[in-house]
């Protein structure tokens, strides 16, 4: 699956795409542009949210507005159902987006309440990985179903991460998925994540599912 998933990085903020080029330079088959996610036509969106899945802000409330309410009471109906209302930094869920395009919108925590600084973490690694964990499950229980996937930048806006660390966070969990097989669990992709990411771990803020 790794080969044939068309990855799309894409930004408003020109410092985030700049930061993107230097730290995906050996990544050609990655496609980077400035500009909104909203134009990217993909089978699927990711978007950093919230343990909640409260889409009030950043990129989530850009979503929303586009997509329209009902996008937040799927995302929320699957936190409450794979998580109890809590979704974990390090998972994410991958919901129906109601249009055409995307087909689907993947969510997947950077934070666990709205606005938050989580430049001293390494919550961007964990979110990104988990991203394409749900594209490995969302494609296991519908082969095929997402092809091709766009993903902002990661925390650089609301979450206070410098672009450059942005950058290198997202390249750590691309890599992953470059690298790895599909985890067997949320447990086993974060304690990969922080295991390679290694002398940052213990700035982490973690919660289990």
């Amino acid at each position: 699956m790794t080969t044939e998933l068309s990855v799309v990085l894409t930004d408003v903020n020109a410092r985030v795409v700049d930061a993107w080029r230097s730290a995906f330079a050996e990544n050609p088959e990655v496609t980077i542009v400035r500009g909104s996610l909203l134009d990217q036509r993909v089978d699927a969106w990711v978007t950093p949210t919230n343990s909640h899945g409260a889409m009030n802000g950043g990129v989530d409330a850009v979503i929303k507005r586009h997509l329209g309410p009902g996008i937040q009471m799927r995302v929320q109906r699957a936190i409450r159902d794979a998580f109890d209302g809590a979704l974990p930094i390090g998972s994410a869920v991958c919901v129906p987006s109601g249009a055409a395009n995307p087909a689907y919108l993947i969510s997947t925590p950077t934070m666990e309440h709205s606005a938050e600084n989580v430049r001293e973490t390494l919550n961007v690694a964990l979110a990104c990985a988990a991203a394409f964990q749900a594209v490995h499950m969302q494609n296991a229980a519908q082969r095929g179903s997402v092809r091709s996937v766009a993903l902002v930048g990661m925390g650089a806006a609301t979450g206070k991460v410098p672009p450059q660390v942005c950058a290198n966070l997202m390249w750590a969990g691309y890599t992953l998925f470059r690298e790895e097989a599909a985890f067997t669990s949320w447990d086993e992709l974060r304690d990969t994540v922080t295991t390679q990411l290694g002398a940052a771990t213990s700035r982490t803020r973690i919660r289990r599912s």
